[in-house]
């Protein structure tokens, strides 16, 4: 075949400048967002019975970061080859893979079949998160854009609440295999949409795909998050194991960059590095997103199940209230971000309020009100909502249209780095907790009624004599809501980052504009663009 570059199909164009059937295709791209982003948090509110049925307690946090761990490998894979090659096989192929990891953890037996299972998701739900927003940038204008990227923002805030309610509607219904099952006929609708309506430009037939450069990432991630989930927990921090892989992590790390520099199609560009948007943004999305967001998202529908009793479906309806904080604010952030073209001060506003959201959830106790809980996540929803999509169009905004699949995914790819090390690095200190406060406070005829901790649920806490449930009660709420506590400060990080954001205000749209912008961006980053495709 030809490498030359084909353009696109002809079609008509509205007023805005985006394609026929662009509703549609709008849908489709949600839809894909939706099951990307719902499977991230779907299993949270089912996990204590799953790990009670599986009998894998110790291996909790696995089902959570084996789908992290994949997407994030994936992110940047996806996004370089979109920019080289074009995007619309890739999406396609990508809902295809979720689709198969739906059904391989659908019908897991015990807990590695599913942990497979979700990691085989991971690998498709990467590409599902980072060619719905590149897909955007290819067919909006940079201003108009930014209405379009607050509602996948909004939807990922609905999937962070959806997700946990799904998982338990089924987990307390039909079962909790059906937290999966149900990602098949969506699937297969987004496929289809897509097959139909999605019109992109191909590009090279023949990429020089960075296989060196892939393999190296996947060993430094696979080796930080082991370290980050095993050591304090199955092994000692001082453990040989540990110290091996926190040396191997800093060694493939290292190679993984040199590689970078030598590559002839990096998967991470070294060139994004020149640019100081992309720097700070992606900092900041670590911090705030990845981190934050994350840590609470994962262990509050448990907390709500130990602590205060409530079935899987009630855990996921208190989230309710977080949705509504980040609907409230992403979809008028997008609005006047497009009014104005200026963005910088919803990072600044948003994380001061996460911080406070998180610092006020460590002061929780067996006493609180669900009102005030409730109260306290929808602040946290409000900060969230000023800031996720709105450091994803800061970076695309930073660099011409050549590269932002790969800006978007590379930003993408470091939140989900802070993600996974997050959930992991809460999960650890979690866990150590918990298992020394029960110790503490259990006595040996206690902890002969309470059996074994690796399959502890909440059904097994409620049935317990109220002398027993009361302290492994306490145990729980003293062992998760202090770590909150030990996260303040990187939300103060968060705050000087965001106040270090530059700006740069959005294009217009048209020709002129976004010629100027273009040729800004180059100049910002210090790298030649390869002349783009005209989409007809």
């Amino acid at each position: 075949m030809s490498d030359q570059p084909t353009a696109a199909e002809p079609e008509e164009q509205s007023a805005t400048g985006t394609p026929r059937h662009f509703g549609l295709i709008f849908a489709g791209l949600m839809t894909a967002m939706l099951l990307a982003s719902l499977d991230q948090t779907i299993v949270s509110t089912a996990l204590p019975t799953i790990v009670g049925e599986l009998h894998g307690v110790n291996h909790m946090a696995w089902v959570t970061t084996a789908y992290v761990l994949a997407a994030t490998i994936a992110m940047p894979v996806y996004g370089r080859l979109g920019d080289l090659m074009g995007r619309k096989a890739l999406f396609l192929g990508a809902i295809a893979v979720f689709v198969a990891g739906s059904a391989t953890a659908g019908l897991a037996q015990d807990m590695t079949w599913l942990i497979i299972g979700r990691a085989v998701q991971g690998l498709g739900g990467g590409g599902l998160m980072i060619t719905s927003q590149a897909i955007i940038a290819d067919l909006v204008p940079p201003r108009q854009r930014a209405k379009y990227m607050a509602p996948m923002g909004a939807v990922f805030g609905l999937s962070s609440v959806a997700g946990p309610l799904l998982g338990g509607w089924f987990t307390d219904g039909i079962g909790w295999r059906w937290a999966f099952w149900i990602n098949l006929p969506l699937g297969a609708l987004a496929l289809g949409v897509a097959a139909f309506a999605l019109r992109l430009p191909r590009r090279s037939a023949k990429v020089a795909v960075d296989y060196l450069g892939i393999a190296l990432m996947a060993a430094a991630v696979t080796c930080t998050v082991l370290v980050a989930d095993w050591g304090g927990t199955d092994y000692a921090w001082t453990d040989p194991l540990v110290l091996g892989l926190a040396a191997g992590a800093v060694v493939v790390w290292a190679l993984f960059f040199l590689s970078q520099s030598r590559a002839a199609e990096p998967i991470i560009p070294l060139r994004l590095f020149r640019s100081r948007i992309f720097n700070v943004a992606t900092l900041l999305g670590m911090v705030v997103i990845g981190i934050g967001m994350f840590a609470v998202i994962g262990y509050m529908p448990t907390y709500l199940q130990m602590v205060y009793g409530t079935s899987a479906t009630e855990s996921g309806l208190l989230l309710i209230p977080m949705v509504v904080g980040i609907m409230g604010t992403v979809i008028p952030s997008g609005q006047l971000i497009s009014r104005t073209g200026r963005y910088k001060i919803y990072p600044i506003l948003g994380t001061a309020v996460v911080g406070v959201a998180v610092l006020l959830m460590s002061t929780l106790d067996t006493g609180t009100s669900i009102v005030v809980i409730c109260g306290y996540l929808f602040l946290l929803g409000a900060g969230v909502g000023l800031i996720m999509q709105n450091l994803v169009l800061a970076v695309q905004n930073a660099f011409p249209a050549s590269d932002v699949g790969t800006a978007t995914s590379a930003n993408n790819f470091f939140r989900e780095i802070g993600a996974t090390l997050g959930t992991a690095a809460v999960g650890a200190v979690f866990t150590h907790r918990l298992t020394d406060q029960l110790d503490s406070r259990l006595s040996a005829a206690d902890t002969k009624v309470l059996g074994s901790t690796d399959s502890l649920t909440p059904a097994l806490v409620q049935a317990l004599p109220d002398r027993v449930q009361d302290t492994v009660v306490l145990a729980y709420q003293q062992a998760l809501t202090p770590v909150f506590r030990y996260l303040v400060p990187l939300f103060a990080l968060g705050l000087v980052l965001a106040f270090l954001l530059p700006e740069k205000k959005l294009a217009g749209g048209d020709d002129h504009d976004a010629a100027a912008a273009s040729s800004a961006d180059d100049t910002a980053v210090g790298t030649d663009v390869a002349p783009e495709l005209t989409r007809q």
